[in-house]
Formats: structure tokens, C-alpha cells, sequence
């Protein structure tokens, strides 16, 4: 089979590799020449994917996997189409479709009687059948769910461990016509590999959801579940502040009979889903109180950690202070929406003066990120806000000056800062 994928990112690069490997015949296609350039030539465009590196190169060796800037090209040549190009919202969880309306003009130029077309970028529901399915009308002459099937199909997967996530959870299929729906469940099948799994409701491989509308509110609802159970979490953690009691042995509790999975409370919830879904759930339901609630319980946790430093520290007037972790979460080189942000912001506004450093970015990555890198300056105070595998091991001859650590992530060892105030969230 050929296939083409839109968009090489974090996820979409994987995908079309991990459909390279089971034999079929795969281009991808993305508006970045240098990232088209480095497929081509077999060389990982980005860190931190596991097992990308040999994948990638093997496909490229075999001649299975190309690239290239062409998207109308690359689909007339192609039986199905995968689409990952990012979405964006805003502040109000207002979709910017600009990036795919311009991917999707350009596939319906390419387009041919008979090829699928799957959307795995999260969307509103709805948007499928009501936007893509017209547009690729208009643009190619053909009829969506007679002419070209059409699905949506919902990614699934953390950066960082794609592949195995590809295996592990079972696939999310649903068309804008039944014809549709089979045709993605035949694709998807040829195309992945699953994991045996005995904790299902139904065998794990790819799961027939009947419309694109259930489909895309499937993502939506897990990815939102997650952000309403966290924001959960992060209250339960601010009354066990206010009360001396450890939250955390207060969930391992509750956690322990099989009707309650409370999340771990934090200082931040980042990346490109977790606060991004619940915006665009809203969208299509503002009436949804519960989800608007925990969207904005969840932000305002880095202004909290910071009014914990303060409580421990004093007035923050003029105090260097170290921010921990410029990546939304530990071992991932990312920072969409990460918490480093609102956190900086956050001690601005006490006076404080931040610098952040992070094991996986140069002082001027950090720079181009519009953050202060720490540079060996003295600081006397420090907020860890990502998970870094590095912070487990992290101890007080690190920052000899810290007098004040908040753990915002509970990673460093309490038993190793012993002698200096460690505050954690729910503590």
C-alpha cells in the first residue's frame, strides 16, 4: 500500500515510520524543507523518541520511507492520507485552523477516486464531517463517502514512547458513513501492531466507534478526564496544605480499592493535550461547569507554588530563585504550555528575580525561549517544576545557597535535603 503522511512532527514522523515497517510504501510530506531534508536522509529531526533514530534510518535504508514539501503530490500517489498537522486554540479554547485548512486545500489536490483519508489531529467534534468532508469535496470535484472514504481517528500516544503506545492501546475508528468506518478499520489493522491485552472490554486492535463524532469525542473525553481528575487532585492538595495532612499517602489510600483513581496533584499540567482538549470541549459544550472549573483550577497552580515559596521563604523582593525544568514534563524536550511559564510570571510578580536551567536545553535554547538561563548566578531559592529523571539525585551541594526548595513535582529525596526547608504541593 502507499500511503501518505501529512505533517513529520513528534507524532506524525513515528506513525509513518511504524506503517513503513510493516512493509507498505510511505512518503511524508511537511512544509519544513530542513526537517524533509533530514528524513531523506535517515537522520532523527528531534531527540527524546524512543527507538526513533534506528527505525527511521532503517525505513529510509529499505526505500520505504520518503520525504518531501509536496502534499498534493504526495497524495496522488497515495491510497490513504494520515493527516497529523498541528491545532491550535486559544486562551477562550478557540480552534485557529489555519494550518490544516491549508493542509487539507493541498490534499484535496492530489486526491483520487477511492482513497481514504484519516484525521488524526484532535478536533471539535463534529469537525470532520461538517469542514474536512467539504473541503476535500470542493477542492478535488469528488464526493466524501462516495467517491473518497473518509474517518477520524484519534492519536493515542505520549511523545517520548510512540511506538509502544501504538501497540498498547487499542485504535479509535469512526467514519461519516459506514463504507468509511470499514475502510479505516481495514487500514489501521494493516498498518499497526497490538499488544495482547486481557483488561479490555473487547479485544485490543482497532475498535469501530461508528461515526467520526463519537470518535472525536472519545479523544476529547479522555484526554479532558484526565485534566478534570487532576484538577481534582490539586484541590484535595491545597485543603491538605491548609490542614498539615500529606495528601499523598490520602490517594495512595483512596487508590487502594479499585472504584477511585485520583491523580497526583502538581505544580503545572502541560503539553500539547492536556490543557488544550478541555478548551475545545468546551467550545463545543460551554455549558460543561465541571470541565471550566478544573481547567482553571489546574492554571492556577504554578501562582500557588509560588505563593508556597513565599510562605516558606519570606518576601521575594530582589531574590534569585531557580526554576527547575523548562520542559512541560520530565525527560521530554518540549515546553508547549509548560509550567516554567506562568511560573516565571509568577515570581516576577513577587519581586523575585528567576533563572531557569533544565538538563535537556543550552542556556541559549533557553534564551530563544524568552527565559533567563542560570549561568552559575547565586540563587538562594528554587521551584522544581519538571520531573527530570536528573532532580531524583539532586541534593543541597547542588545549590549550596538554596535555603528553600519547592518540589513542585515531588521528585527530589526528602531524606537528601534534610537541613533545607523542601516544600512540596499537598505536603
Amino acid at each position: 500500500m502507499n500511503i501518505c503522511v501529512v505533517a513529520l512532527g513528534k507524532i506524525g514522523l513515528p506513525l509513518a515510520v511504524q506503517f513503513a515497517s510493516k512493509g507498505h510504501r510511505v512518503i511524508g510530506a511537511d512544509v519544513n524543507e530542513k526537517l524533509v531534508e533530514l528524513v531523506n536522509a535517515g537522520t532523527e529531526p528531534f531527540p527524546g523518541e524512543h527507538d526513533l533514530d534506528v527505525n527511521l534510518k532503517q525505513a529510509v535504508d529499505a526505500g520505504l520511507l520518503t520525504a518531501t514539501t509536496d502534499t498534493a503530490a504526495a497524495v496522488a500517489k497515495s491510497e490513504a492520507v494520515v493527516v497529523v498537522v498541528p491545532l491550535f486554540v486559544d486562551a477562550e479554547g478557540v480552534p485557529d485552523f489555519g494550518w490544516m485548512d491549508a493542509a487539507t486545500k493541498a490534499i484535496a489536490q492530489g486526491l483520487r477516486p477511492g482513497t481514504l483519508v484519516s484525521y488524526e489531529t484532535t478536533l471539535p467534534v463534529g469537525t470532520t464531517r461538517t469542514r474536512w468532508a467539504p473541503m476535500l469535496a470542493e477542492g478535488s470535484g469528488l464526493r466524501a463517502g462516495e467517491d473518497f472514504h473518509l474517518v477520524f481517528s484519534p492519536e493515542r500516544v505520549l511523545t517520548g514512547r510512540v511506538f509502544a503506545d501504538l501497540r498498547r492501546y487499542p485504535k479509535l475508528v469512526g467514519g461519516i458513513d459506514e463504507a468509511s468506518t470499514a475502510r479505516g478499520v481495514k487500514f489501521y489493522e494493516q498498518v499497526l501492531d497490538f499488544d495482547e491485552r486481557t483488561d479490555l472490554p473487547q479485544p485490543n486492535g482497532v475498535w469501530d466507534l461508528g461515526t467520526a463524532e463519537a470518535s472525536e469525542l472519545a479523544k476529547l473525553a479522555e484526554t479532558t478526564y484526565r485534566d478534570v481528575n487532576i484538577g481534582l487532585a490539586n484541590q484535595f492538595a491545597r485543603f491538605a496544605d491548609a490542614h498539615g495532612i500529606d495528601v499523598k499517602k490520602v490517594i495512595e489510600a483512596c487508590n487502594s480499592q479499585p472504584y477511585s483513581h485520583i491523580h497526583q496533584p502538581g505544580i503545572a499540567v502541560g503539553g500539547h493535550c492536556i490543557p488544550i482538549y478541555p478548551r475545545m470541549y468546551l467550545w463545543n459544550d460551554p455549558a460543561a461547569t465541571v470541565v471550566r472549573s478544573a481547567r482553571e483550577a489546574n492554571a492556577a497552580m504554578p501562582e500557588y507554588a509560588v505563593d508556597l515559596l513565599a510562605a516558606a521563604y519570606g518576601d521575594l523582593t530582589g531574590v534569585n530563585v531557580l526554576v527547575l525544568g523548562a520542559a512541560y514534563r520530565g525527560g521530554v524536550k518540549e515546553t508547549a504550555f509548560s509550567g516554567v511559564f506562568p511560573t516565571v510570571e509568577a515570581l516576577k510578580a513577587r519581586g523575585a528575580v528567576p533563572y531557569v536551567s533544565d538538563p535537556m536545553y543550552t542556556a541559549e535554547e533557553l534564551a530563544g525561549l524568552g527565559l533567563n538561563p542560570h549561568r552559575g548566578e547565586k540563587v538562594t531559592a528554587a521551584v522544581l517544576q519538571a520531573d527530570h529523571a536528573e532532580y531524583r539525585a539532586l541534593t543541597p551541594a547542588d545549590l549550596p545557597d538554596v535555603t528553600v526548595l519547592v518540589d513542585g513535582r515531588r521528585t527530589t529525596d526528602p531524606e537528601a535535603w534534610k537541613g533545607v526547608r523542601r516544600v512540596v504541593i499537598g505536603g
